[in-house]
This record gives C-alpha cells, structure tokens and sequence, in this order.
C-alpha cells in the first residue's frame, strides 16, 4: 500500500464551507485529513507541497464531446482562425499536405466572421475545387462546405428543405454552401468516410490528455452514437482512457422507439466490458437548436425572421413521451434546450416522466439553459432538474454581440444564463463545457461566472450582473454540482473514503483577482490517486 501525503491548504467542499491544512490518500481514496493526515507524511511514500496554492476536488465536465474535442486534431486547424481568409487557407495547406485524404473535414470555425453566419462554398472552392471540403461551426449545428461536396450529396437548387434543417441558399434557389441543423447537415456528413476505430481510439486518448492537463476526472459525453460507444469500450481494454466518463446515447425523434432496446443492451454491455471508469446511464434528447443559427426554439418570434420561432427537434407531446419512456427505463434525462420554448418544453418532458413513473433518484438534467422565461425558473427547484451551464458562453462576445442578441432584442438579451437567479432558488447547478464547441479549460469558465465579463475586461459592471455567482459557488458547480450529476455522491466532497480525484492548483482562486482566475495553472491531478497529468516537480519521495 502506498501513501500520498499533501501538505497545504485544501479545499474539502464540505459544507459551511472550511479548509484543511493536509490530505493523506492510500489505495486511490482519501485515508485522513488535517492533522491526521500530516502525521503521515514522515512516513509516506510521496509527499507534496502545495505551497501557496490549493489542492481541492478535482474538476468535472458536465456536458462534453471528448471524442469530437480528439478529432478535432486530425484535420487542418481552424478553430483559432479569426478571418474567412484564414480559414481558407489553412484548409489549403492541410489538402496540399494530404493528397490521400479524400474528404477534408475540420472543425471548428467561428460563426461570426460571416454576415448571419452565412459561408459560401466558393470561397473554399478558391483553394480546394476538386476534393470535398465540410467544416463544422464551433456550434456543430452548421457545417460549411464547398461545391465538390454538395455535388457529392446530391445537394442542388431542387434539393427540397429537410424536415430537421435548413439550406442556405442564394437568391437564385442554389445551396450557398452553409447547412443548418440535423437533416441538412447531414446531407453531407453521410457522405463523409467512417473513422477507423484506431483513430477514435487515439481521439480518446487525446482528449484525456486535454482533460489531465485541465484538472478534469470525470466527463459527460453528451453525444453519443454506437460506434463511438465501441470506441470506448476499446480504449479502455487497452488502457487508453485517462477519465472516468459517462456515455449519453443521442434519441433520435424519428426512431427512437427502435432505440429503447439497444440503449438498453448498450449500459449492460458498458457496465460488464469498461470497467470502473466508463458507463452509459444516461439519453441525450436535443430539444432545439441555436440561437446564433436561428433555430433554437422560441415563444416569440426572433426580431430578424419574424415569421419564425426557431426549429424544434422533437415536437412537445412526442419529447414528453420519449423522455417518460427512456426514464420508466432507468436511463437519466439530459436535454439540449437553449431558446426559452425549448426550455419550456424540457421541463414539461421531466413533469411528466415524474409524474406517470415510479420514484427513483432520477437527476434530469437540461443543458446550456440559455434563455428561460421567468415564469418557468421556479419550475427548476419544484421538479429536481439539475441546471447545467457552459458559463463560458455568460459573456458578450462577438456571438452574443454580432449574432444573439440581434436576433432576440434587449429584453431577451438580458435574460440570459440566469445562473445566480437559479442557485438563490436552491436548484443543483452543474459546469460543462460543451467542448470542443468551447474551451475545456474549468478556469476559464468560473472566471466568466463570477465577472460576467469577457477576458479584455467589458463590461465593467459585468453582464447580466445580478446573475453572477461567488466564487465559492462556482467552484462547487464545477466540481461537487458535476458530482452529483454523476449520481457519484462519494465525490460530493473530500472525506476520508472519498475517491482521490484531485486537482493542484498553483494559486487559490477565491482569494485571487477575479480577472485573474483563469491564469491559475494546474499543477497536477490525480484520478483515484494515480497522477495522470505533473507539471513540474512539486513533490519529494520519502526518505529511504
């Protein structure tokens, strides 16, 4: 048995919330704490100085897209490009560096660097004409494409509208090369080669460095079709997976009867085959789309489309009885709902699920909560629905400022991520990131939730102020809200017996500037006390 002593100020996350001066961990758990804890370190086999910064429970994800966040590093590199022309040459590049690929598919650009977010397949055509190119939007609802993968899908002026999506299309009927929302995008994306399991085995691996580095053990993956789920069955019989993480298989609204069985043969086969880190216990359901593409689902039309409300994924009464037939399965609700009748229509899904099934420590959750009418806030704590942020997106950036808040007028505007409002209400708050559609990075996010403010400092008053949260408050939804999410109640909080999921970090952010949160770096994390990620020496062996 080996032993693993940290000396310094630890955050234990019980509650009133109170430190501790040192954790002792033994066998991948918490052995004691406090003064306890530091007698062991004459004789511990490690030792670990946290110095002026903070040892706490380490992070979790909320609501992600691992293998999405891996794959992104195998095509050309375009998320941090900040011009069309950018782009379009970094897509050259990459084909002219792949002869062999022949699709080119990358993610994930941003969707304000175009007038309505509005790409044209020729300005990819100016540097790849005769291979086809599809580029996923940062939001993946949107892909954007040239002329060589349209004619590939059959996409043409007499292509009708799907049912889920829409074709951008010029004012002469042709498709413009920009395709939103499921069924147009998948017009193209069908077409597109399968990855080999090898590669999405090395795209697990590659996020769980990612996560290492950030201080993250456990991760929702919020979508999840059958192959990826083989995915991480395979990485983790061959050691690959370096995060404790938790599949949502995707309902789809035009089949999801047939998918019952399957989901269900699917948690069976996870729980039996992968081991102590993997499961599938929960259904993702997308209630609707974007408001920056104009689909997420509205009670009042958007001020640019005042014919439209948005785009539903699933109509109500059909979510409503596909989240009570997947809950009366045991599976737990985790619903995509940013537009404020998407919201309406998730909570109306949970009602009624609570209603006509047994009781059971259910935990439903709805994702991104974007945009809430007010008369459905206390909906939230009456139903036991977790609210899970991406507070990242809490700021006025060049998408809420160039893209939202154009197409949904003031008043909306300042009703959004109303986390402050729900955390005085008492309801569950959870952290995600939705990566790679945004950073994975924890700190990054809790700065935003407690400034409300974009990294360069605007506003100075923060934005939306009267929904910012403390500090405190913040660091437990990024780590104790997550837990319990997770249905992980041994990870609530620092005890001993608690799973040694640890995070280092090199300065306290609750003392720090609140401007400053996001430069605290991690020093090291722990997944049941083995350390997947060291930056830098900050330990010493026990004497012989």
């Amino acid at each position: 048995m080996t032993t693993l002593v940290f000396l310094g100020t630890t955050r234990t996350g019980s509650h009133p919330h109170h430190d501790t001066t040192a954790l002792a961990v033994r066998d991948g758990r918490v052995l004691a704490l406090g003064d306890e804890a530091r007698a062991l370190a004459a004789t511990a086999d490690e030792v670990v100085d946290i110095g002026d910064g903070l040892l706490m429970a380490a992070f979790g994800d909320g609501h992600a897209h691992p293998l999405f966040g891996g794959l992104e590093s195998f095509g050309p590199q375009i998320k941090e490009l900040a011009s069309v022309d950018a782009i379009v040459s970094e897509v050259g590049r990459w084909a002219g560096e792949h002869p062999e690929a022949e699709w080119i598919v990358g993610a994930s650009y941003d969707p304000a660097l175009a007038p309505d977010g509005e790409f044209d397949a020729r300005w990819l055509d100016a540097a790849v004409p005769d291979r086809p190119v599809v580029l996923r939007a940062h939001d993946y609802h949107t892909v954007w494409c040239n002329t060589e993968a349209l004619r590939r899908a059959g996409v043409s002026e007499s292509t009708p509208e799907p049912r889920l999506g829409w074709i951008v299309r010029r004012p002469d009927g042709t498709p413009l090369g920009t395709l939103r929302e499921w069924h147009a995008c998948d017009l193209v994306l069908d077409q597109v080669p399968s990855r080999a399991t090898d590669e999405l085995v090395e795209a697990v691996r590659r996020a769980g460095h990612a996560y290492a580095r950030a201080g993250i053990t456990w991760v929702q993956d919020a979508w999840v079709e059958p192959e990826m789920a083989d995915a991480y069955l395979t990485a983790a019989r061959r050691d690959a997976l370096a995060f404790r993480v938790d599949l949502a298989q995707r309902a789809d609204p035009d089949r999801w009867r047939g998918q019952l069985a399957p989901f269900a043969e699917t948690r069976a086969r996870v729980a039996a085959e992968g081991g102590e880190l993997l499961t599938a216990r929960t259904v993702k359901f997308f209630s609707d789309g974007v408001i920056e593409g104009g689909t997420a689902a509205m009670l009042a039309p958007y001020l640019d489309a005042s014919h439209s409300c948005g785009m539903p994924v699933w109509e109500p009464r059909a979510l409503a009885e596909a989240v009570r037939a997947f809950d009366a399965a045991g599976f737990q609700t985790h619903i995509h709902a940013i537009g404020d009748a998407g919201v309406r229509a998730s909570l109306d899904a949970i009602e009624t699920a609570i209603h006509a099934n047994p009781a059971w420590d259910r935990r439903p959750v709805i994702t991104h909560v974007q945009l809430v009418d007010p008369a459905d806030l206390p909906r939230f704590a009456a139903l036991g629905v977790i609210a899970n942020f991406e507070p990242l997106w809490a700021q006025p950036d060049p998408l809420q400022t160039e893209l939202s808040i154009p197409r949904l007028g003031a008043h909306r505007a300042a009703l959004q991520y109303p986390m402050g409002e729900l955390a005085r209400d008492g309801v569950r708050l959870s952290f995600g990131s939705d990566w790679p559609v945004s950073s994975h990075i924890p700190l990054e996010g809790i700065q935003v939730a407690v400034t409300r403010r974009t990294f360069t400092g605007e506003p100075a008053e923060g934005w939306i102020p009267h929904q910012r949260l403390t500090v405190e408050e913040a660091l437990t939804a990024a780590t104790a809200g997550v837990a319990h999410q997770a249905g992980a109640d041994d990870r609530l909080r620092l005890a001993p017996g608690a799973p040694a999921d640890l995070v280092l970090l090199s300065a306290d952010p609750r003392t720090a500037d609140p401007m400053a949160i996001r430069h605290a770096r991690v020093r090291g994390t722990w997944l049941g006390g083995r350390p997947t990620y060291r930056a830098a020496a900050s330990s010493r062996a026990a004497a012989p």
